[in-house]
Parts: structure tokens; sequence; C-alpha cells
């Protein structure tokens, strides 16, 4: 047996060791307190629910920790630790016990609220029903527990059947008073549409673009708000974004494999910074190929690049559920999250079977795990990423 008793070497502990070891931990804390760069870069670091109680701290903290350049750091730095499936939450990390709450629940709707759009730490929600002849919608910071009611478009009834796309602009940098973008047909059959926008600084709506007019019926999807636009996922037929800074609507890149009608958009969406599309080559209707291409567009709307080559070849094994019978598989990207470093990029999906499953797959090494299982979905669930922000409103 190894003789550890050499290794140990007895301290013997008295008043004055105490009062220079107290000294010493007082004169750090006094030095990192009085420190206002070490403080910050330590302070950035830490969860926003750490933050939210260090404000209380003194007057000095308050003062720290609700600058507008410390809350646009620590945006930066803050990361994306989980998904609302529907109203339910979900940590990305399966070991998180202690999640920074369990279900959307902000407001005293008795119609119920869902989550329309996730747009850098705000969510854009709406009422299940009409009520008074428009539709209610909100903007909510899961972080701070603020929000915000928006008031409908002017018009009533009239005005709310015609709408056809609601979505949010909202960015510490580029869009810092946060923008509802409302897109409504002037008349549907002649496919002529009007843009109008409420500013969460001024607290009115306006008329943006009195009309246009397309040659086909528009799809205005889901909305995603990435460098000062508002984009929609392309096509062939749709390439179009809402520029808002100019309030002007713009034709937009595709990618080479799109404009030769081999593949088709199954994803769109933003993270830290990055604008991606995910397209899959046509199979049977419903059915998608395991080989999958994510595209980055380049920061001047150029183009789009081949980012990352995903192989999903694992997953059927463990879900043979997603197996067409008819040939191809059955799945749903959800979400591409970036990480700090590019290795720990993943993407989630969505997996059917007997129970709806929520799979992240790392883009790297092709590794994968289940975070979540559900059966109590009906019809077609949404999924909507929760990023922490500062943001006040």
């Amino acid at each position: 047996m190894m003789n550890t008793r050499g290794k140990f070497k007895k301290t013997q502990v008295t008043l004055e060791t105490m009062e220079d070891s107290d000294h010493q931990s007082t004169h750090s804390g006094s030095f990192i307190g009085s420190n206002y760069d070490l403080l910050t870069e330590i302070l950035l670091r830490l969860p926003a629910t750490s933050i939210l109680r260090f404000k209380s701290v003194s007057k000095h903290w308050q003062w720290l920790l609700s600058d507008r350049s410390f809350t646009i750091r620590f945006d930066k730095f803050s990361k994306s630790p989980g998904i609302f499936a529907r109203n339910v939450y979900v940590p990305f990390d399966i070991e998180d016990r202690s999640p920074p709450f369990h279900r959307l629940d902000f407001y005293s709707d008795s119609y119920g609220i869902k989550i329309l759009q996730s747009c850098n730490g705000l969510l854009f929600c709406c009422s299940h029903h009409v009520v008074d002849h428009a539709r209610r919608y909100y903007v909510y910071n899961p972080t701070t527990k603020q929000s915000a009611i928006v008031p409908p478009v002017p018009g009533g009834k009239a005005v709310h059947e015609t709408i056809r796309f609601m979505g949010l602009a909202f960015h510490q940098t580029d869009c810092v008073h946060y923008k509802v973008i409302c897109i409504r047909a002037l008349k549907p059959v002649r496919r002529l549409f009007q843009i109008q926008i409420y500013s969460s600084d001024t607290r009115k709506w306006k008329i943006s673009i009195k009309s246009f007019s397309v040659d086909h019926k528009p799809s205005f999807g889901k909305g995603v708000f990435w460098n000062g636009a508002i984009h929609w996922a392309p096509s062939v037929e749709d390439n179009f974004y809402f520029k808002i800074d100019v309030e002007r609507l713009q034709s937009a890149a595709l990618p080479a494999e799109m404009m030769a009608f081999e593949i088709f958009t199954i994803y769109i969406g933003e993270s830290r910074g990055c604008l991606h599309l995910i397209g899959s080559k046509y199979t049977r209707p419903q059915s998608l190929q395991l080989n999958l291409k994510v595209y980055e567009m380049l920061s001047d709307h150029s183009r789009w690049l081949v980012k990352y080559q995903v192989e999903l070849h694992e997953l059927p094994r463990v879900f043979p559920g997603m197996i067409n019978p008819f040939g191809g598989y059955t799945f749903k990207v959800i979400d591409v999250v970036r990480g700090e470093k590019d290795e720990d990029t993943f993407l989630v999906l969505v997996v059917p079977g007997k129970l709806i499953s929520l799979v992240t797959y790392n883009v790297h090494d092709s590794s994968f795990k289940q975070i979540f299982t559900s059966n109590f979905y009906e019809g077609s669930p949404t999924f909507h990423r929760y990023t922490e922000t500062l943001t006040s409103f």
C-alpha cells in the first residue's frame, strides 16, 4: 500500500493567520469591486438571472449592469440555452436541472397565447383567438419578464382579415427600438399588398409601402430578422426581403442549386449574427434526404455560401419512425445553433415516431442526443429558440 502520510504538512491555524486571510480576501474583493474592467469581464460570463439579482447590490452595480454598453456586450456573450416547444421550455443541456422557467406564462389571456417568432431574445406572441375583431399581439422578454401589448393595426375587423404576415424586428445595435412589420392584402385577386410598421419608439403604426404587387401568390411564412431586414424562406418564385431602415423590398440571392430546381428550402434562421438556410433535394412529398447543405448568407446579401455539409445517416437506426415507407425520410430542422467555437455548432431536429422527439445533432462530429420527447401535441407543433437578453423596452 502506498504511504501517503509524508504528502501532508500539518499547519497550525492561529488568530493572526485568520486575520491575514480575512484582510487578503477583503483587499481582493475591494480590488475587483473598484476595477471596472475586471468586474465587467467577470459579470459578462454570469447567467442573466445572476445579473438581474446583482442589480440590487448597490447603485453603482445597478448603473453598471443597466448601462447600454454592458448589455450589448452581454448579449454577444449570451448563448442559446434552450427552445420553446409551443409554450414548454426545453433546455439544450439535458443535464440542466434548474432551467430559468418551465412554461411561457406572462399574461392573463383567457384564450391562451402562442409564440409567433423569436428575435434576439424577445418573443413575439399573439392570442389564440380574435378579440374585439382583432387578434392581440405581445412582445415579451423571458429573461427580464418584461412585456408589452402591441396595439392592433388601425381599421378594425376589415383590416384584421387582410393581414397576411406579422413579424418582429429587434437587435441591440441596428434596431434598438423593436418594430413590428405587418403585410396585408389590399386586393388578393390582383395580388396587391401593403406594408405597415409599428415602432416601440413612437408607439404608433404607419404605412411604409402603400402598395406593391407580385406576379404570383406569395408565401409570407416564417419571417427572420437579420442584418437590418426581414427575410422569408427563399424559393425561385419568392426571393425578396424587406430592408427596414430604407423601408424597401429588395431581391434576395438564391443558392445555385435552388435556381437549377435541384433543392428547396426546409429551414431559414439566424444564429450569432449569421443567417442560415438549409436545402434538401426534391423527393416524394413530405419526404427528405439525409444529406443536407447548410448555407450562410454574406453580410452584403450578395450570395449564399455552403458552410456545412451534414449527413444524418445514423439517425434512422435510432429513430426508425423517420423512415418513409415510400422512400426518403421524414424529419424537420427547426434550428441551427452556432457555438462560440465552430465545432460546437449543432442542428435541432424534430423526429417523428410513436413519440415526437427533439434531437440535437453536431455538424462536425455527427454526435447527437435526444433532449425532449412528447406525445401531447396535436396538429403541427411550433418551436422557437430562447436567447438571453438584458434589453428593456
